[in-house]
């Protein structure tokens, strides 16, 4: 805070003291002798070129000639502080000040470089006596409070801005100065004082009466910030953030009702920035309680999409309503546009992502995904997603590039056996089976109850006809953990065909048949390949008719109706 206290007032000091010096340098301290004048001529020809390093052993001849005269040393100090040599500036530059404490440009000097090296009591003591023979300095009382609050001695910044006060009477920079230090001081009181004064000095003015409200919430006196609001909007009834800020009040207390009606004063005008919108919506989420609700603060959201559409915030906010609304797609779609404005939220790009997964859009997690890792190429979450969509696009190769990418950078462990699953799943798409097998068994020792890997291993071993027992074992673990899951007992049962345990294997697809919902013409046809091989003839017939009319085609499905006996790869 202290350096927003002097920047603005401290810079036009700057300036126009910089240009004093310029024309001080051009013409040369007076005092010298004709020798000195020279020399003086000869090293401002190299200041004005900027050459300091050439100019400052000139000037140490000045000191040498004439020690008595301050003049040369405050040269000296002005060439090392063009090279930066702050530390070895201090002692010329005080010599001077010594050698002569009435010339203005040496106080200065050596105050500036007091203040920039953090030594403020002795910057004070030069600025003081300064301001006291010169009080319509305006700049000299400015600098002085400046260094008392970077000293933290706030008591005697706030003195010196009361004297300013005196001379120029109340302004904006220093009441808000003033505010600023009392408030530090914990004194709540004096500073609302201050914001009051402003009002009374310029009553018309608006932002004053807004900015009192605002220290009065900020400071929990919420109650006592209506009464300023209410006559800020009688001035202007169009003052939009004193709209903003009594929506807040009302939120806080409640009132959903008068929230509603103040933010829809202000969410349609353009002319207010979306962050203090986007602060009150917000914290209006937190408060919603009933759909109606809900509904209300959609429309709202709306409408500050439509009043700030390039405003990627405003789309991410949108998008959590809808998605608190259960519209996934729209909410997918806004939070994708918000980062099209801005890439930069990775939270956002994870939000895009695990909706177009749950959405089941293949296409876009994999264009999202490949988007976000332009962005993010070290988030391994985004290579698991990257990977997991081209293998669903069964572009196996590129699917265990990336997922083996994921393995180097995912260090949580709970993700490791859904990456080792999905290259399991990828190299068996490549018939890499040894590999397909490893990468399995590594899942499954990080997760002995994975389904994913039970079931899809389990069939592939039996699809080989290798290690059956194992196999087996799975489709066991399998089913005995999900008793009626439809595709899990499917598998088990052609675990047992394989094995040529036809009984139990038609057990086991009787009992998936049961869930008429989620059984499949793959099941159906499997159904009738078990009651085939248990002689069945028949009503095997009848269940690959049923299989074809469920949807199924293949090839082999064809021959067992054509020929009414089994084709087995």
């Amino acid at each position: 805070m202290a350096g927003l206290l002097v920047a603005s007032e401290i810079t036009p000091a700057d300036a126009q003291r910089k240009q004093k010096v310029r024309e001080k340098e051009k013409t040369g301290p007076v005092g010298f002798r004709l020798e000195e004048e020279t020399l003086t001529s000869e090293g401002m020809k190299y200041m004005m070129t900027d050459q300091p390093a050439r100019a400052l052993p000139i000037f140490e001849q000045i000191t040498q000639k004439s020690p008595q005269d301050p003049a040369g040393y405050y040269l000296v100090a002005t060439a090392l502080l063009k090279l930066d040599r702050q530390d070895d500036a201090i002692v010329p530059a005080k010599k001077a000040y010594e050698l002569d404490k009435t010339n203005l440009f040496f106080a200065q000097q050596l105050a500036e470089l007091y203040a920039k090296k953090k030594k403020y009591a002795e910057a004070a003591l030069i600025y003081e006596p300064l301001v006291a023979q010169s009080p319509e300095n305006i700049q000299y009382g400015i600098e002085l409070a400046a260094v008392y609050v970077f000293n933290e001695q706030f008591d005697k910044a706030i003195q010196t801005y009361d004297g300013l006060e005196k001379s120029i009477g109340v302004t904006e920079e220093i009441t808000h100065q003033k505010e600023q230090l009392y408030l530090r001081q914990n004194k709540l009181d004096k500073a609302l004082a201050e914001a009051k004064k402003l009002i009374d000095n310029e009553p018309s003015e608006v932002s004053y009466r807004v900015e009192l409200a605002e220290m009065l919430i900020a400071n929990d006196k919420i109650a006592d910030a209506v009464a300023p609001l209410e006559e800020a909007l009688k001035i202007n009834p169009d003052e939009a953030q004193a709209h903003v800020l009594l929506a807040d009040i009302y939120r806080r207390n409640g009132d959903i009702e008068k929230c509603n009606q103040e933010l829809k004063l202000v969410f349609a005008n353009p002319n207010l920035d979306a962050e203090p919108k986007i602060r009150v919506l917000s914290g209006y989420l937190t408060m919603l309680k009933t759909d109606q609700e809900t509904g209300e603060a959609l429309a709202l959201a709306k409408q500050l999409v439509d009043t700030h559409p390039n405003d990627a915030r405003t789309n991410v906010i949108y998008g959590d309503l809808l998605m608190r609304s259960g519209k996934k797609a729209e909410a997918r779609d806004m939070y994708a546009r918000a980062t099209s404005l801005d890439g930069s939220d990775y939270k956002v790009w994870g939000a895009v992502i695990q909706l177009d997964g749950e959405l089941n859009q293949v296409d876009s997690l994999l264009a999202h995904s490949e988007k976000a890792l332009e962005i993010f190429p070290n988030q391994g979450l985004l290579w698991y997603s990257n990977g997991t969509a081209h293998l669903m696009k069964k572009d196996y190769k590129k699917a265990i590039s990336s997922l083996e990418e994921s393995l180097k950078l995912l260090t949580e462990k709970d993700m490791l056996p859904y990456i080792h699953a999905q290259l399991g799943d990828a190299y068996n798409g490549l018939g890499d089976n040894a590999k397909s097998d490893a990468a399995y068994d590594l899942a499954l020792m990080e997760n002995p109850d994975n389904d994913h890997v039970l079931n899809n291993y389990s069939y592939f071993l039996s699809l080989r006809k290798e290690k059956l027992d194992l196999a087996l074992k799975m489709s066991e673990r399998l089913v005995q953990q999900h008793q009626n899951n439809a595709t899990y007992l499917d598998t088990h049962a052609w675990v047992l065909y394989i094995r040529k345990d036809y009984k139990k294997a038609k057990e086991s697809l009787e009992k998936a048949m049961r869930d008429s919902t989620n059984i499949s013409g793959t099941i159906v046809e499997h159904y009738g390949d078990v009651l085939f091989k248990l002689g069945e003839r028949e009503n095997a017939v009848l269940q690959w008719k049923k299989a074809k009319k469920m949807g199924e085609k293949t090839e082999l499905l064809d021959k067992k109706i054509a020929t009414g006996t089994l084709h087995e790869q």
